[in-house]
């Protein structure tokens, strides 16, 4: 199988920068396709969000090129990635948190990563409220959990889901890359097949359109080349910003093609 995937990522109707980072890298093996999305949202109240964010989307990609090459004549590869994947976030949760330190600044992100196999497996690594989604053309599935208060609270059975936009504690994260003395990464396997779609993005993104909006504009039968991907995403970006969204917005979507 092969991917058909846009990105975009706007600034957004209020904020004076865009702390959001989006990266996509791809591979041909002689054993087949590999692609790379990682989208990180730096936070919007700390100072050098963008900083954090791009930082940790470096580290990424030189992971990619450098490092991932040798894993993938291992014999369980989605387990040496995740043992990686857990090391590398917590270095930059290290190293961040210095420089902060010594810049007496505070900065931070999110991130989510997906990271797809030749062999029809996915591995998803999570940090914060940014987002990954799978999408086929009757349904929407959420893969990632939010690790925020608010997510908590309705885990807890103490808040009703359909306050959580309204709360203002909405924005309060439990862990964040930088920013949180322990990271703790959350991970998530899978499968995935031809005409499916995978998207992911800030929380920017979600807070005012629907998730069944979501569904119909990045259903599988509506995005069937590069050109319909990125007038979908950038029409769904600019419907959040009539609505006045006010972050940072910012999504990658793929396609599986057989």
């Amino acid at each position: 199988m092969s991917f058909c995937v846009e990105m975009h990522t706007d600034i957004g109707i209020r904020k004076e920068t865009n702390q959001d980072s989006i990266c996509v890298k791809e591979a041909q093996t002689d054993r087949g396709d590999i692609l790379l999305a990682i989208i990180c949202d730096g936070m919007g109240g700390l100072e050098k969000g963008e900083v954090a964010s791009s930082t940790i989307i470096s580290a990424f990609s030189k992971w990619f090129e450098g490092t991932l090459p040798y894993l993938l004549a291992k014999d369980n590869v989605i387990d040496e990635v995740k043992y990686y994947w857990e090391r590398l976030i917590k270095e930059q949760n290290q190293n961040i948190a210095e420089y902060g330190r010594k810049n007496h600044i505070q900065l931070g992100s999110t991130i989510t990563v997906i990271l797809f196999l030749y062999d029809g497996t996915y591995l998803i690594g999570h940090v914060g409220d940014s987002r990954a989604y799978k999408i086929i053309n009757n349904d929407i599935e959420i893969l990632t959990e939010d690790q925020t208060l608010v997510a908590r609270e309705v885990k807890m059975g103490r808040l009703a889901p359909d306050k959580v936009e309204s709360d203002p504690r909405r924005n309060v994260l439990l862990q964040c890359i930088g920013a949180s003395k322990i990271v703790e990464p959350a991970f998530y396997k899978g499968i995935y097949n031809s005409e499916e779609c995978y998207m992911l993005c800030s929380d920017g993104f979600r807070h005012v359109i629907s998730t069944d909006e979501i569904r119909k504009a990045f259903a599988p039968s509506n995005n069937n080349n590069e050109k319909e991907i990125k007038d979908n995403i950038v029409r769904l970006i600019e419907l959040n910003k009539e609505r006045q969204e006010t972050d940072n917005i910012s999504s990658i979507l793929i396609r599986i093609i057989k």
